[in-house]
């Protein structure tokens, strides 16, 4: 693995991802719609809704590369409520698509993608069935974001048996945050409810970065899923009386200590060795600690 393509490239996990790829010795390529603030010989802009410039970029761009030994797709629309409904499903469902088509075609057999922290069930109108949630109970989509999200996965299950040679790992990132998106977080602990829809979890970006690497390198092949999330929580309250409060009637898997995280990464640091290293915490001064 010497060559490595990212989609989405100049987004918010997108550049954490390039960064730390390029700092740890591999030669990456950004292709995104949306091109860098600044020039670069290493981006490729492209539109993955449609397959000819997909397919193009991923076998060969005259002499800037002649094909990639693996890929990592970000690339979407980021979340409900962006666009249209129809909007969302066209756009999403055709990029993820035409990237592993173009990848199968390609001859790329390793690729890690963005899932999402959505098919847990998110936002939780409905309770989940334990606290914390984690990859053993069934998807459950409640927006066609999600819903395009549970068919990606769907496909990748599909294509990972119709070659056995393939790996796609789809990692469930939770909402990724940068160091500028931390000031705000004091404001949540005026109502529980403004955070709930995710359990008051989140990732930072770095560590959504260092995620995709642990997946990229994963000895592997088949198609297998991992829930991303900090090891804490957005919120200053303990995170056993946030669920006593807001999902009382939801059983426990085991204790919750402290801030601990209800977005489980457990099978993530066990199979990938996933080891989160930022927390909001470290960054705000005067955060609540107990």
């Amino acid at each position: 693995m010497k060559r490595i393509a990212v989609t989405g490239a100049t987004g918010k996990q997108g550049r954490a991802v390039v960064e730390l790829l390029t700092n740890e010795g591999y030669e990456v390529f950004g292709l995104d719609v949306t091109p860098p603030p600044v020039k670069s010989d290493s981006f490729i802009k492209v539109d993955f809704t449609d397959y000819g410039q997909t397919v193009d970029a991923l076998l060969g761009v005259d002499s800037r590369h002649d094909g990639f030994d693996a890929l990592v797709h970000l690339a979407a629309i980021p979340g409900a409520g962006h666009l249209s409904d129809a909007a969302t499903f066209h756009n999403n469902m055709s990029a993820t698509f035409n990237v592993f088509q173009a990848a199968r075609r390609a001859g790329i057999k390793n690729i890690v993608y963005a899932s999402s922290e959505t098919l847990l069930g998110l936002p939780f109108a409905i309770d989940p069935p334990y606290l914390p949630v984690d990859e053993e109970y069934p998807s459950r989509p409640e927006s066609v974001y999600s819903l395009v999200k549970h068919l990606e996965e769907t496909m990748a299950i599909e294509l990972t048996r119709w070659d056995p040679s393939l790996k796609i790992v789809g990692l469930r990132l939770s909402n990724v945050m940068d160091e500028r998106d931390y000031d705000r977080f004091p404001s949540f602990e005026a109502d529980i409810k403004l955070r709930d829809w995710n359990l008051w979890a989140y990732i930072d970006h770095r560590d959504g970065a260092q995620a995709v690497l642990q997946a990229l390198r994963w000895d592997s092949t088949g198609f297998d899923t991992f829930n991303i999330a900090a090891d804490d929580s957005v919120m200053g309250r303990p995170s056993a009386e946030l669920a006593a409060e807001r999902f009382p009637d939801v059983p426990l898997k085991h204790a919750i200590d402290g801030h601990t995280s209800l977005m489980s990464s457990d099978k993530a640091k066990r199979v990938l060795g996933f080891n989160p290293q930022h927390s909001w915490r470290d960054v705000f001064v005067g955060t609540p600690q107990d």
